[in-house]
């Protein structure tokens, strides 16, 4: 009974080591399935959104199909918001997150990030030209249409005292904002640059200085070491090459000093 009994526990034991394995493997997955599965933004431009035929293009997808290249496999995206992108890395619906994900230290305890991170953006507001906005003061009790989600509502609203008006997505709060239900859209600076590039919103602006800069990461679950150096040898190599400024230029995106920097780091 008792040799019975040990081959049990051993049994139990190797099995746990084998789950474990397997978990910790979805390189080895992407590439016996031979499909490289990411979630980008759709509602992101530049650095995701979709084109007139609705396929996802931008920025990030462009890092999407870079990795897929390198692996040798097919690329899937899927078009993820910031208050579901993590859940669908958690319950395996992705293999990776590239979508505007600021690396910090609570999505830290919760999923794992490649580094080094491959670019990072700081905190803005979009309005009208006509709210002659001239520091962030100027918000404190009123309404600014804000994402669920975002990393700085909690410091807007407790700092500046923004009266928060959260929406799941962009569509959602830039639609408040041209109702009027917002005086303001506080995002990312590098995404209301792109909405200010477009004639729609010719009568808005970015007029405050920009605060809280967040280098973004790519996220991969928890565990998943072989993914997570995979991707982060190719982001050492992007900003080695100067691909990250390469594609700022490709996709009109004002240069940053912080992309300058991880290439001279690198190069």
């Amino acid at each position: 009974m008792i040799k019975f009994s040990n081959i049990v526990v051993a049994g139990a034991a190797l099995a746990l080591l084998g789950a474990t394995a397997a978990h910790a493997d979805t390189l080895a997955d992407i590439k016996s399935k031979g499909t490289l599965v990411v979630g980008t933004k759709a509602d992101y431009r530049p650095f995701g959104y979709l084109d007139p035929s609705g396929k996802i293009i931008g920025f990030e997808p462009d890092l999407a199909a870079d990795l897929a290249k390198r692996l040798g496999v097919k690329l899937e995206l899927v078009a993820v918001v910031a208050s579901n992108r993590i859940q669908f890395l958690q319950q395996g619906k992705i293999d990776l997150m590239i979508a505007t994900a600021s690396d910090t230290p609570d999505r830290r305890k919760i999923i794992d990030f490649a580094e080094p991170n491959y670019y990072g953006s700081g905190t803005n507001v979009m309005a009208l030209k006509s709210a002659h906005l001239k520091s962030w003061a100027d918000l404190k009790g009123k309404k600014v249409c804000l994402i669920q989600g975002s990393f700085y509502n909690k410091e807007l609203q407790e700092k500046y005292g923004i009266e928060g008006v959260a929406f799941p997505g962009t569509a959602e709060a830039l639609a408040a904002l041209k109702n009027g239900n917002c005086v303001g859209f506080a995002y990312d600076d590098t995404a209301i640059i792109g909405q200010l590039q477009t004639p729609e919103w010719s009568a808005y602006e970015m007029p405050l200085d920009s605060i809280l800069f967040q280098p973004w990461g790519i996220g991969v679950k928890q565990g998943e070491t072989a993914l997570r150096d995979f991707v982060g040898k190719a982001t050492i190599d992007w900003h080695k090459t100067g691909e990250i400024i390469k594609l700022e230029k490709k996709w009109g995106i004002k240069p940053t000093k912080w992309a300058e920097e991880m290439h001279d780091k690198y190069k």
